[in-house]
């Protein structure tokens, strides 16, 4: 009977240890004809530091299967890690559907960033639904870059978005305008997140800023999706 209830112990701990990575479908930066997707050094970052603490992530994308990739770039040592390893190299090529996720065994959902984010995050409702679930069953919604575009429509039980009277942060107007993107991404993340009721904090272009507000938590740029997996860790900790 001990070994049992150990079994089952360790079971509740494992299921307990799942954090579900959010990756964008979408793979063109409007009709520019530039190739998008997700950003690789901001899942490589976040994954290295939870997957070194002994999580097990797995993947979802709007669409499923294989996602697209950008800021594809292996002589970032974590980026090769996380490509090279077979086990998450091949759970993320074939990313869950948001229908074949069952938000109770997820601890924390985070959304990665890259441009295609803008394009398919911020209306899928089912991807809300799990997060806002995962949320309000005490787990953290986490995003980084372009990733919090997936945090703009998320409601809670009370009708409240999630982000209304939080510190957030994410992917700055004057970066969007350094890429010279302001006039080819479907919104700026910045005014909508504002718009949604958060109190929007940045610092200057390219600057490491990532805030904890509620469970949320939020991260500027590329530069900053270390720190985000740091501060989801800390938080999952607690």
């Amino acid at each position: 009977m001990i070994g049992f209830v150990q079994s089952q112990t360790k079971k509740s701990i494992h299921m307990k240890k799942k954090i579900l990575f959010v990756v964008t479908s979408h793979d063109k930066k409007g009709d520019t004809g530039e190739s998008t997707g997700y950003y690789l050094g901001e899942v490589s970052h976040p994954w290295e530091v939870l997957h070194r603490a002994g999580y097990d992530i797995d993947f979802v994308s709007p669409k499923g299967g294989t996602p697209p990739v950008d800021g594809f770039d292996l002589k970032d040592p974590v980026n090769k890690e996380f490509w090279e390893n077979k086990e998450y190299k091949n759970k993320i090529d074939h990313s869950l559907k948001p229908s074949e996720v069952k938000p109770s065994d997820y601890s924390a959902i985070f959304y990665a960033g890259g441009h295609g984010a803008m394009w398919d995050l911020a209306d899928n409702t089912e991807l809300a639904s799990i997060a806002s679930k995962i949320y309000e069953n005490r787990g953290i919604v986490a995003g980084v870059c372009h990733g919090p575009a997936g945090l703009v429509n998320i409601k809670l039980k009370d009708g409240k978005y999630l982000v209304d009277g939080k510190k957030i942060n994410a992917f700055t107007n004057e970066e969007e305008s350094e890429v010279k993107l302001t006039n080819v991404v479907p919104f700026l993340l910045e005014d909508q997140l504002k718009a949604r009721g958060a109190k929007f904090e940045k610092s200057g272009l390219w600057q490491t800023h990532v805030v904890t507000d509620q469970r949320v938590i939020t991260g500027q740029n590329p530069q900053s999706a270390k720190a985000v997996g740091e501060a989801i860790l800390k938080e999952l900790n607690k």
